[in-house]
C-alpha cells in the first residue's frame, strides 16, 4: 500500500456522524483490511508507522506524556491527509490536539486486528520506522 492509498482509505472510512474518538473509523479500517489481502494490511501498518513517525517532533509532543502524545498523532492521522499535512507545515495547528487530549488509540491497532482475523494469529508486527513517541530523534533533535 503506497502513501496515497492510505489516506485513500482513511477518508474512505471516516464516518459521516460524530466520532471525536474515531472508534467508527477503526472498526470500519479493520474491516476493510481483514477483507483485503495480506500484503494491504502490512502496507497499511507501514504508512500508519510512517505518518506517526513524521508528526514525532519535539514541537509538537514537548509537553505531552509518550501515551497522549501518541494517541494525539493519531488523532491527526484520524482526521486525514489535508490535517495530516497542515500539521506538518504549522505544528500551531497540532495544538488542540494536544490541549482538549484529542486521542485515537484505536487506530494504532487496526492492523494488528486485521491481520489476526485474516491469519488466526497474533502478529508481532515490526514496521520500519517507529510510532512510539521519542523514535524519531532528528525531529527530537536541538
Amino acid at each position: 500500500m503506497n502513501e496515497d492509498a492510505f489516506w485513500q482509505l482513511i477518508e474512505d472510512c471516516r464516518p459521516t456522524e460524530c466520532d471525536p474518538d474515531a472508534e467508527l473509523l477503526a472498526a470500519t479500517v479493520t474491516e476493510r483490511l481483514a477483507r483485503s489481502p495480506l500484503s494491504a494490511v502490512i502496507g497499511f501498518a507501514e504508512q500508519l508507522s510512517w505518518a506517526l513517525y513524521r508528526l514525532d517532533r519535539k514541537e509538537y509532543g514537548h509537553d505531552l506524556s509518550d501515551d497522549a502524545f501518541l494517541y494525539t498523532r493519531a488523532a491527526v492521522v484520524a482526521a486525514g491527509r489535508t490535517e495530516f499535512d497542515s500539521v506538518l507545515q504549522d505544528p500551531t495547528v497540532f495544538t488542540p490536539y494536544a490541549t482538549d487530549l484529542i486521542w485515537t488509540e484505536r487506530l494504532l491497532y487496526t492492523p494488528d486486528q486485521a491481520y489476526e482475523r485474516i491469519t488466526g494469529e497474533e502478529w508481532d508486527r515490526d514496521t520500519r520506522y517507529s510510532y512510539e513517541s521519542g523514535s524519531n530523534t532528528v525531529g527530537w533533535a536541538d
